[in-house]
């Protein structure tokens, strides 16, 4: 079970009656929620099909001694290889959305929308840049009119990319704009619902009756509007912006977020209308992938077939909104999900484009090459929510010379390539691997570097080289080298890196007794070649399957392989070790790093990450792999920050805010902390954050602690300092550290 969750069945709580087809599958809400769901005993738990549901096969235990049951539900085309999933086709203006068509690219305008001249120019170099789609907020009437000039002038320039009109709060304004815009997007949460405010705790079946009796009220004239004109819509769910009514039985769950959009869907397809596609978006990729697996999960039950709209919402900027956009979307597009996708970085909206393009072509060759393993029965990973799959951390043999329990770190691992050269220089070595320095020895800190893989030994006569790599091992890092390696140049105390070849052939024999053994598996080997790992005591596995395999498929080897493992009890720790070739764009290096590797973490399947790439940076492979583990919810070694995009709505200048306070506060791992443009999506974003900074009106900031407002008003030169102070108050404030 994930971390700060409990299954809402333990707290003695019923189901709601649901069209969801999850047949006794079990919700999951936050600790923090569950007195506040406990005291008004809503029934959010178990989700009930009254007909049998022949797409539900058997229910498998989670684990000995466990009472969470794992839905062997299907929810996407193929467990064994990438397949896009069937759709229709939806029409946004003159583009194509479905699996019969390539992925679509998008992004959304940062303008004022009323700045008609300044709208229309930067849909121009979104569209130069090489987007599908763009999307435009339209907050009011004012906005509203402006869409006809915008859309009016573009065409004029021969600019014809379909405009999605972005709405929150305001039926009226999504009705008038219509008439213009290609595509409408509406949030179930806030569209015929007030902003939710959790007031209203206490729902009867009567109240909630009535509550969808006034939004099919609400949104039936935007839907005939819609059939009138031929306009697409988007039912957008969002994490953050959930109804009363929806949290009421929910939670702030991916569930919710289902049911939220369906209360939308359905009258979609009452009033026969079929041009629309979903979305599930959360800041958090976990809680994303989750969503729209079960989104996807109760549409093959109900026979629909709508195409999906993808995104990491708040994702941030730079590398973090690059590696968080990857492991969520990147993740579903490798089980053939998605149609259509944004890449929601705090940067200029045409910067979104080309992180865009590298995933929808990451997932459209592995679609295309249907990329996967032969077939396998998978029986364990959770689909539906996190369950993290610990493999046995090293323990200390009676004997041993070195401690070996530190070479891998409980919440997550990161190993890195170390070459020779770098050990003639053992103080820079040393900084590279974030080691705290005291009088040139190295000492472990929260975000070093776990284990190294030396593929080259020094000489044995190299005194200095061979010091530095007992130093390390002092401190109980691994140092990983090659059997040949070993054999010839022997380091003592090293782990000795072996294939499965090496180990059949009885090479290791060689080795001295109790030597620490790191076996190197591809994933899709025959089972009888595997078979040896049940003789092996391992101290831990790499899955080193080549990035530039054309027809195998890394996500779906590294599924069979620990099917396999646990199908056998085998309980050896699993790190992602991918080598990537020269000449790889650093773009590419996160998005293949948070795909491959990242949609096995979201599940929890694998305890740490290796990544090469042999002219790369040696300190950005470092940040890279520890932002890939805190991105998956593991290893938190810095400020995690949720930060949206700017759009017409944002309140100031969201680029420059971010850096101010990043600049301020990035030493501080733990500590979660909110950036938000406007308040639409704010309190509920920040459900993950610890702090946030919100914009409240123009030249004015609000803070929040969690989803509740403590101050208001905040000039906003003296934001950053209250926000600061906030932290210290709370208690979790640390001064920067100081360099040695």
């Amino acid at each position: 079970m994930a971390s700060g969750t409990v299954p809402a069945s333990f707290m003695g709580l019923k189901g709601r009656e649901s069209g969801l087809g999850f047949a006794k599958s079990v919700d999951f809400v936050r600790v923090s929620d569950v007195q506040r769901v406990k005291s008004q005993r809503k029934r959010i738990a178990v989700i009930r099909n009254s007909t049998p549901n022949p797409e539900i096969t058997q229910l498998e235990p989670a684990s000995e001694g466990s009472p969470l049951l794992v839905p062997r539900q299907k929810y996407c085309e193929s467990l064994h290889k990438t397949m896009r999933r069937k759709t229709r086709t939806v029409m946004v203006g003159n583009v194509a959305l479905g699996s019969e068509h390539p992925i679509r690219i998008q992004t959304m305008t940062t303008t004022d929308t009323k700045d008609v001249s300044g709208t229309v120019e930067e849909v121009m170099r979104i569209a130069d840049k090489g987007a599908d789609i763009v999307r435009i907020t339209v907050q009011g009437k004012k906005e509203a009119d402006a869409c006809f000039e915008i859309k009016n002038s573009l065409v004029q320039k021969s600019y014809n990319i379909p405009l999605v009109a972005d709405i929150h709060f305001a039926p009226s304004v999504a009705l008038r704009v219509a008439e213009c815009f290609d595509k409408i997007r509406v949030n179930p949460g806030n569209f015929a619902d007030r902003r939710a405010q959790f007031e209203k705790l206490d729902y009867t079946e009567e109240d909630y009756q009535k509550e969808l009796e006034h939004i099919e009220e609400v949104f039936t004239p935007l839907v005939e509007k819609c059939k009138k004109y031929g306009r697409a819509m988007r039912i957008g769910t969002n994490h953050g912006s959930l109804s009363d009514r929806i949290m009421s039985y929910y939670g702030d769950s991916p569930r919710g977020m289902v049911e939220s959009a369906f209360e939308f869907a359905r009258i979609c397809r009452k009033l026969d209308y079929h041009n629309f596609v979903f979305s599930m978006k959360a800041s958090n990729p976990v809680v994303m992938v989750q969503a729209y697996r079960l989104l996807v999960a109760e549409m093959y039950v109900q026979g629909w077939d709508y195409p999906l709209h993808l995104g990491v919402t708040e994702a941030g900027e730079g590398e973090d909104g690059r590696m968080k956009s990857a492991i969520g979307i990147g993740t579903l597009l490798q089980d053939g999900l998605g149609d259509t996708i944004r890449v929601s970085l705090t940067e200029p909206p045409e910067e979104e484009i080309d992180p865009c393009r590298r995933l929808a072509n990451l997932g459209m060759r592995a679609a295309e090459l249907q990329k996967g393993v032969a077939p396998f029965e998978e029986k364990h990973r959770h689909y539906f929510d996190f369950q993290r799959r610990t493999g046995q951390l090293p323990y200390q043999k009676e004997g041993e010379e070195v401690d070996y329990r530190g070479v891998l770190h409980r919440d997550g691992s990161v190993l890195m390539s170390v070459s020779l050269d770098r050990l003639k220089s053992p103080e820079t070595l040393y900084r590279s691997l974030a080691a705290k320095l005291v009088i040139g020895m190295p000492f472990k800190d929260l975000a070093t570097v776990d284990s190294i893989l030396l593929r080259e030994l020094p000489p044995v006569e190299d005194a200095d080289a061979r010091l530095a790599l007992k130093r390390l091992i002092d401190i109980s890092m691994g140092v990983i080298t090659p059997l040949s390696e070993q054999l010839t140049k022997p380091l003592p105390n090293a782990m000795v890196l072996v294939n499965l070849m090496e180990l059949s052939s009885g090479a290791v024999k060689l080795l001295p007794e109790g030597t620490r053994l790191v076996v190197s598996v591809r994933g899709d080997e025959p089972y009888e070649e595997l078979e040896i790992l049940k003789k092996v005591d391992a101290t831990m596995l790499l899955h080193n399957l080549p990035v530039s395999e054309d027809k195998v498929s890394r996500v779906h080897a590294a599924r069979r392989l620990f099917e396999y493992l646990q199908e056998n009890a085998l309980e050896f720790p699993v790190i992602h070790h991918l080598d990537f070739p020269n000449g790889t764009h650093r773009d590419d290096l996160v998005i293949g790093a948070g795909t491959n590797a990242g949609a096995l973490l979201v599940d929890g399947l694998g305890d740490g990450v290796l990544l090469e790439a042999p002219d790369q940076d040696f300190e950005f492979l470092r940040n890279t792999s520890f932002n890939l583990l805190q991105g998956c919810r593991m290893r938190n070694t810095k400020t995690e920050y949720v930060s949206c995009p700017s759009c017409g709505r944002t309140l100031f200048d969201l680029q420059e805010i971010s850096a101010q306070i990043r600049e301020k506060t990035s030493h501080l791992p733990g500590v979660s902390i909110a950036i938000m443009g406007c308040i639409v999506n704010g309190p509920g974003e920040m459900a993950d954050a610890d702090f946030g900074y919100v914009g409240g009106a123009p030249g004015k900031i609000d803070l929040y602690v969690g989803k509740t407002v403590v101050k208001r008003g905040i000039a906003m030169e003296h934001a950053t300092d209250a926000l600061i102070q906030l932290i210290k108050d709370h208690g979790r404030w640390v001064d920067p550290p100081v360099e040695e």
